[in-house]
This record gives C-alpha cells, sequence and structure tokens, in this order.
C-alpha cells in the first residue's frame, strides 16, 4: 500500500496535460552547514578552505524515499579575500528519478563596516535527470502513460545570491536556480486530445536565511538560526532551529520544520579541522505515524584547512 500511495505521488498525478511539481530542491536539516548549496554568495566567506560532505536518508523504511548526497568546496581567493570560490555537487534519488545537480559559485566581497560584509554571488552549472520506470512495481512496458526512461537528461543552471555577514550574524537571499524547465514524455503525446501525457515542471526555489550567535556564559554560546524556502505551487517551508555550543567543541539542538517535522541536532569538533554533525528529524504529519516510517537521518562532516593567521577565532554556525 505504502509503495502504491508513493508512486501516485510522483508519477500518477499529472493526467491528461496536468502539470506535475515533483520534490524541488533538496532538503536539509543541517542547512547551516550547508549554505552554498542554496546561496552561491557564500563561498569563501568563511575565510578558509572548506569541504563538507553530507548524507541524508528521508522517510526512512519507504520504498522509494528520498536519499540524497551532497559534497561542496568553497574558498577565499587573494590576500584580500574579496573573491570567493565554490564547487557543489548533488545527488538526490527518489523513487524512480535520480537527479544530480553540479554548480560553480564565484562570490565578491565588500566591506561595509569594521565587522560587516556583503557578498554577491554567480552559480552557474547543470542538472542531469534520469528516470528508470522500469523500478515502478507492476511496470508495465505497453502502459502508454509512461513511455520511455530518462537518461542523463541535461539542463543549464544559472543562480544568483546575496549574503551579509559579522562574526555573530549573518542572513542571505538567494535562488540557486532561475531557470524553469519542463521534462515531457514526448512518446506519449498523439493527435488525440484524450492522450495521457508526463509533464514535470522545475520551478524557481527561494531561500531567506538568517542566524546569530548569542555569549551565554565564557563557555557556552547559543545560536538561534532560520531558513525560509519559497517556491509556486507549494506551501513555503520554514525552518527554525536553535544550537547550543558547550566548550567551542560540543553542539546540541533542536528544529523544527513547519507543521512537518521536530529534529534533534548534535555536532562534534574533532580538532581545528575536522567537525561532525548528525540530525534526526520525526515527522508530524500521517506520514510520520505510519509504521513503515522510521523517521530520516542526516550525517555531515566538514574538514578546513587554514593558516594560524586566518584562523576563524569565533565559532559562528555558519
Amino acid at each position: 500500500m505504502i509503495k502504491k500511495l508513493l508512486i501516485f505521488i510522483f508519477i500518477l498525478i499529472p493526467c491528461c496535460w496536468q502539470c506535475l511539481f515533483a520534490q524541488q530542491d533538496a532538503q536539509y536539516t543541517q542547512y547551516m552547514y550547508n549554505t552554498i548549496s542554496v546561496n552561491p554568495a557564500y563561498a569563501g566567506s568563511r575565510g578558509v578552505l572548506s569541504i563538507m560532505g553530507l548524507h541524508r536518508s528521508q522517510w526512512v523504511g519507504l520504498d522509494g524515499a528520498p536519499r540524497t548526497q551532497t559534497l561542496t568546496v568553497n574558498t577565499p581567493i587573494g590576500t584580500k579575500e574579496k573573491l570567493g570560490l565554490g564547487l557543489s555537487i548533488v545527488n538526490d534519488e527518489i523513487g524512480p528519478t535520480s537527479e544530480t545537480f553540479f554548480g560553480v559559485d564565484f562570490s565578491y566581497t565588500i566591506p561595509t563596516s569594521e565587522q560587516g560584509k556583503l557578498s554577491f554571488g554567480l552559480k552557474a552549472g547543470g542538472h542531469l535527470l534520469n528516470v528508470d520506470l522500469t523500478r515502478l512495481s507492476e511496470f508495465n512496458e505497453n502502459d502508454p502513460f509512461f513511455g520511455s526512461d530518462i537518461d542523463n537528461r541535461f539542463t543549464p543552471q544559472v543562480g544568483l545570491g546575496f549574503y551579509y555577514h559579522t562574526d555573530r550574524f549573518y542572513a542571505g537571499l538567494s535562488a540557486p536556480n532561475l531557470l524553469e524547465t519542463e521534462h515531457f514524455n514526448e512518446n506519449a503525446l498523439s493527435s488525440d486530445s484524450d492522450a495521457v501525457s508526463f509533464l514535470a515542471e522545475e520551478r524557481i526555489n527561494f531561500y531567506l536565511i538568517t542566524g546569530y550567535v548569542f555569549d551565554l556564559s565564557y563557555n557556552l554560546k547559543f545560536k538561534p538560526a532560520l531558513l525560509t524556502k519559497a517556491v509556486a505551487g507549494s506551501p513555503v517551508q520554514v525552518d527554525v532551529s536553535a544550537n547550543f555550543l558547550l566548550y567551542e567543541r560540543l553542539t546540541l539542538g533542536a528544529a523544527y520544520r513547519w507543521d512537518a517535522a521536530f529534529s534533534g541536532l548534535v555536532g562534534f569538533q574533532v580538532s581545528d579541522a575536522l567537525m561532525i554533525g548528525f540530525a534526526y528529524d520525526r515527522e508530524t504529519t500521517e506520514l510520520g505515524r505510519t509504521q513503515f516510517n522510521d523517521g530520516s537521518f542526516e550525517v555531515m562532516l566538514r574538514f578546513e584547512l587554514s593558516k594560524k593567521y586566518n584562523r576563524i577565532l569565533i565559532p559562528r554556525f555558519f
């Protein structure tokens, strides 16, 4: 029953030229460590070479549930660190579809005060889409609804971003991809007005992020953070998180995705260069109450190379 439900949601909604709006950009709970995936202006903002890898398994136990792998690299360029360069690769699997996003990020930073910096970013890249219809249960090759598979269909991507930060505060506004792309099954088209056709559209995702670091005591820091994502055809997604840093090593926190899930977060700064993080989500919707859903998991690793003179002295969580 669950498998058929997922197939219906992800594949069978479009009928008679109705549009399917698939899950858009990948979803993250540890978004505060993964800003460059959604905002190219973040590139180089940490002042060091930063490499981050993240794996997310969503709705564990459900057939065809989303799984995401992300790899990002970003670094400042030049001695004045006004230029930033980044690379991001995201592989997102859901049901019979597999999508790979890859982009190169460029940023330019302007000092606005003794502590404040404003960065402008540009993302350029592409997207590969694969759809393997044989992975569907009870697949019928003669069913005109499905047609043929999609193999490595390429579409270009261009995105923009703005990012302001100090040692304690940050805020950003971005759209990682400004190009709206339609994917459809040409084999399903015919002169018959009642013919069924499959149509999926990539929509523009807009992101607003912000956060602040408070000193509660010498060895305890607190940072609330907010991520808001808006895309046409879907409800606005709001993520609110609260993280605490103890002794500049251990991070403990909780998050809430509005009308969707509660999350727990934990991280540990193993050394000045290496950090690990883990997050667990539990759905608050009907989907979360099914016995086939064991929640969602994220594992994150971040490795940074820095020189003594440009080491980040104040943990920013971002």
